[in-house]
């Protein structure tokens, strides 16, 4: 299976949070709305057949594995 990260929107450690998206390692966007929050875009692409990481940070960084965390399967009961 492969991996998607989901990531917090906007990027950057100023303001809220206003929402997430599902992205790949390359950094193409699965989704194309904004999900308002982590359980949807983790839904979202555990729908899709992804395996959704969770960043661990504000702001994260693909390529280091300390930023990124597996979803539980807590989150996926709605």
């Amino acid at each position: 299976m492969v991996h998607v990260y989901i990531e917090p929107v906007p990027k950057g450690q100023w303001g809220p949070i206003d929402g997430y998206r599902i992205e790949t390692q390359d950094g193409t966007k699965l989704s194309g709305e904004l999900l308002r929050s982590e359980r949807l875009a983790v839904n979202e692409a555990r729908l899709h057949g992804y395996v959704p990481l969770l960043a661990t940070v504000r702001i994260p960084d693909k390529a280091v594995a300390e930023h990124w965390k597996p979803a539980g399967k807590t989150l996926v009961s709605v």
